[in-house]
């Protein structure tokens, strides 16, 4: 048993408003410099919808993620020899075309105009050329748009019948999908880099890009299937989300996490097996999701603290993962799932499926309703969260549904009832109020459980703020 640690992230889009907060706040801290303009390390995507970058699901257009063979697993993007002979010439990524091009305004023109009978106006300025433009694109351009033929209709997940349901007024489905780099177990990026810069580090399971290494192939980019590596065409390197690890090797949150309005996002370490990922690798698609969870190990059994023990995880980092916040939704609840497994990079970020108003069809029911009548179709959300398999939705939705009876019943006082939903539950009582504790009255201690990193023990990390950075070694700051 190769046991590691690895930080963690659940978003629950139950409680996802689509305020794009983390996005701004993101965006502030990190890529507000020259080449990052068109870069959004966090972003909010409405679902149905083409997601940022235009159909970035879409892997045979992209390449993306692994895919299974005889010989076992192997970049989608292709072998050694591949990569090699067309390094100079790389057409599985995105261009500009499918992120936007980055504007701003003249706003200089609202003070600088002559006299006019009219109200001066600004015009939209290419970030990039300096150049007028028009604005036909942006990182949000389709936010709220599910019921839409040009944005939702083109969503790779629908199949033909889904896309007849959003024309149908009464069965149009929407929500929220804040996504970050996911960290990735096995991340598609690191192996297809050939100058080795992107490496994922082994205390805490955060993949970064050494500027340094960096050669400006930009494979990564094509090889991430969540299209979450970008390139700084100012500084020629390619750039991605670092997990906020300035922060988080303090044991603070991400600044994502932390700014977040609807307090979907919780934040732990989680345990795992490295040799049974190994073998989940192979697994098939239906049971990827299973052979997932198996290789995430229990934080509370002795056998796997001796193990990790002899691994080199000091108590900090146990005690940790025994309060993960992470560890209760995925192994404990079972309601928090990856996205697209089927990459089979093996996410570090899952996901809290949504509930959705029930079908207009739909017969009447209870106060609460059953997971076939919602709107959403378990079909679309497995293809999302679960490699196709409806059955793990299924379950899921089951399960959520229950913590909603059963609280309210509880607030009704029905007792009768209470017992009644217990005997039958998916769930015990006590799983049950944690999970309702956990979506509504979690503190922030209870959502964030983080321990110091190594790096941060030996040495005082405000001191050394503002030293090191997205730039190049032995210059002043990027290069202009």
């Amino acid at each position: 048993m190769d046991v590691r640690a690895q930080f963690a992230m659940v978003m629950n889009l139950e409680k996802c408003i689509g305020c794009h907060t983390c996005s701004v706040t993101c965006k502030n801290m990190w890529t507000n410099r020259k080449g990052t303009e068109y870069m959004w390390w966090n972003n909010v995507e409405t679902k149905p919808g083409t997601g940022f970058p235009g159909r970035w699901e879409d892997q045979e257009k992209y390449r993306g993620g692994w895919e299974k063979s005889s010989d076992g697993l192997k970049l989608k993007l292709g072998g050694k020899t591949r990569l090699f002979t067309r390094i100079f010439y790389n057409p599985d990524q995105p261009s500009m075309k499918n992120y936007y091009e980055p504007w701003t305004y003249n706003y200089s023109h609202l003070i600088n105009a002559p006299d006019s009978k009219t109200q001066p106006t600004v015009r939209a300025v290419s970030q990039i050329t300096g150049e007028y433009m028009e604005i036909e694109n942006g990182p949000n351009w389709d936010d709220d748009l599910s019921g839409s033929s040009k944005y939702a209709s083109n969503d790779p997940n629908l199949d033909d019948r889904e896309k007849k349901l959003l024309k149908e007024l009464e069965s149009v489905f929407m929500f929220y999908l804040p996504r970050i780099c996911n960290h990735c177990v096995n991340p598609a990026c690191v192996a297809a880099c050939p100058s080795g810069a992107i490496y994922k580090r082994g205390e805490d399971g955060i993949v970064l890009v050494d500027q340094e290494k960096c050669k400006s192939w930009r494979y990564c980019v094509s090889a991430c299937p969540y299209k979450k590596v970008y390139f700084n065409w100012n500084s020629v390197k390619s750039e991605k989300c670092i997990f906020c690890y300035p922060r988080t090797e303090n044991g603070e949150s991400t600044i994502c996490s932390k700014s977040c309005v609807g307090k979907i996002r919780n934040l732990g370490v989680i345990l795992y097996d490295a040799d049974a990922f190994a073998k989940a690798m192979d697994s098939e698609d239906n049971d990827l999701i299973e052979a997932f969870k198996q290789a995430i190990l229990d934080p509370n059994d002795e056998n796997n603290i001796k193990a990790a023990e002899s691994s080199g995880i000091n108590a900090e980092w146990l005690k940790a993962a025994s309060n993960s916040p992470v560890y209760s939704y995925i192994k404990e609840l079972e309601i928090a799932l990856p996205l697209h497994p089927e990459f089979r990079t093996f996410p570090s970020v899952f996901y809290v499926p949504p509930l959705s108003p029930v079908m207009s069809a739909a017969e009447i029911h209870e106060e609460i309703p059953s997971d076939a009548d919602l709107r959403i179709p378990v079909k679309y959300l497995s293809k999302l969260f679960s490699a196709g398999s409806e059955s793990v939705i299924e379950g899921v939705l089951k399960r959520l549904l229950l913590i909603r009876k059963y609280m309210r019943a509880k607030g009704l006082n029905e007792k009768a009832k209470l017992d009644e939903i217990a005997d039958n539950s998916l769930l015990t009582k006590k799983q049950i109020e944690k999970a309702h504790r956990l979506f509504t009255q979690a503190k922030y201690s209870e959502r964030f459980v983080l321990p110091q990193t190594f790096r941060a023990e030996v040495g005082e990390p405000y001191e050394n703020q503002g030293l090191t950075g997205l730039g190049i070694k032995g210059k002043k700051g990027l290069r202009k």
